[in-house]
């Protein structure tokens, strides 16, 4: 089995099970939910809906900066520790995200990545905390993005092959021909045209799979990281890994 030497994860709904616009959405939640839903199905392209979104929103600077709280409260289970596991092995770990950058670093930086390490979206404030539009030049913000970022990096030599993406969305799945593996993540959100596309689809709710997957027969040598990926390994036994 190869062992891939950088492993790069969507933030929401992979590495924690929320969606972090929609947290923020409060009364207009099922309007952006719909929204949301439609850009990762692959129905509509990202770039149609991420300002629409947020202009129903209209986040300000304490919301966004009270998402990271949700997002560790919502850890997807034995991601922290398959991230650890995976950086205990020597491999390269990041975050790309069309989530909004202020919540994802400080997800990524709870699990101990520097901010180097995660490509996600630029929100803009004025002096008293409230919102005054996003970086609309972000890759992440529209469709084939997440391609882009992924291109970006190996050519920057920051990821070193082979790569494995871990995501659940359309945006995700843009990115396979950027990767030597993609691995859809269906244990939070199983999105059909996703799952059925991607070669390989992970269904358990938990990432602890990704460390047998990223490693093949080397486990980690501390104990914390051979616990998680023993984890793994026997989801994987039970059935939780679907190869195409």
């Amino acid at each position: 089995m190869i062992r891939y030497r950088s492993v790069v994860f969507d933030c929401d709904s992979t590495l924690s099970a929320l969606e972090g616009i929609e947290e923020l959405a409060a009364g207009q939640r099922r309007e952006v939910e719909a929204l949301t839903d439609a850009a990762m199905r692959g129905e509509v392209p990202l770039d149609q809906v991420y300002g629409r979104r947020l202009d129903l929103i209209r986040p300000t600077r304490s919301r966004v900066e009270a998402l990271v709280s949700l997002y560790v409260d919502r850890l997807v289970d034995d991601a922290a520790a398959a991230v650890a596991g995976l950086r205990s092995a020597g491999v390269r770990v990041r975050v790309v995200s069309g989530g909004l950058l202020p919540a994802v670093l400080g997800l990524a930086r709870h699990l101990g990545l520097s901010d180097d390490d995660v490509s996600a979206v630029p929100i803009h404030f004025d002096e008293t905390g409230a919102y005054t539009g996003y970086d609309t030049a972000a890759p992440a913000a529209r469709a084939g993005g997440k391609a882009e970022v992924i291109r970006a990096w190996r050519e920057a030599s920051h990821l070193p092959g082979p790569v494995m993406f871990v995501g659940d969305g359309a945006t995700d799945l843009e990115a396979r021909q950027e990767v030597d593996l993609f691995v859809a993540y269906a244990g939070v959100l199983d999105r059909p045209r996703v799952t059925a596309a991607a070669p390989v689809v992970l269904h358990a709710r938990s990432l602890a799979p990704v460390l047998p997957l990223a490693l093949g027969d080397m486990p980690p040598d501390d104990e914390a990281g051979r616990a998680v990926y023993d984890r793994g390994k026997r989801l994987i036994d039970e059935g939780s890994l679907e190869w195409k």
